[in-house]
């Protein structure tokens, strides 16, 4: 393992554990998952859930996986078989990802922070109906420009 990875495996877990132990955490925002609504560059504050309680549709909330954590909205909550499932999506993905376990959920996103690399206020106010697709061809258009 290389240093820069060892690096980013140690603030990853660093990151857990002071949510874990009720700590809300500041990270950067990276990648366009979540354009317009939270920008790359962005300085988000993620609160753990035991806060304000399970997390609600429309919510934008901080999931675990194996990279560390992804923030995208909470778009639907399903019950089967008595366990309660959790689906979220990022305001400009084509998909959701695949629903977690309330386990999984590290936190949900209390307020944004705009920087000197992203000087636009970032919107983490509830929706329930994002514009998935206009919000994906901004993303794109956004993207085509930056290469000309």
């Amino acid at each position: 393992m290389n240093n820069l990875t060892n690096s980013h495996a140690i603030v990853k877990d660093v990151g857990l554990t002071l949510l874990a132990e009720g700590k809300t955490i500041r990270i950067k925002a990276h990648g366009y998952s979540m354009f317009p609504s939270i920008r790359p560059g962005s300085l988000i504050l993620i609160e753990p859930l035991n806060v304000k309680g399970i997390p609600h549709e429309g919510e934008i909330i901080a999931i675990r996986r194996e990279a560390g954590l992804i923030v995208h909205r909470l778009s639907k909550i399903l019950y089967k078989d008595g366990v309660t499932y959790y689906i979220a999506r990022g305001d400009s993905n084509a998909y959701a990802d695949k629903p977690v376990k309330i386990d999984k959920i590290a936190g949900r996103i209390v307020r944004a922070e705009s920087t000197g690399e992203n000087p636009v206020p970032a919107d983490i106010s509830i929706k329930k109906k994002p514009t998935y697709f206009i919000n994906r061809l901004r993303v794109i258009g956004l993207l085509v420009w930056k290469k000309i």
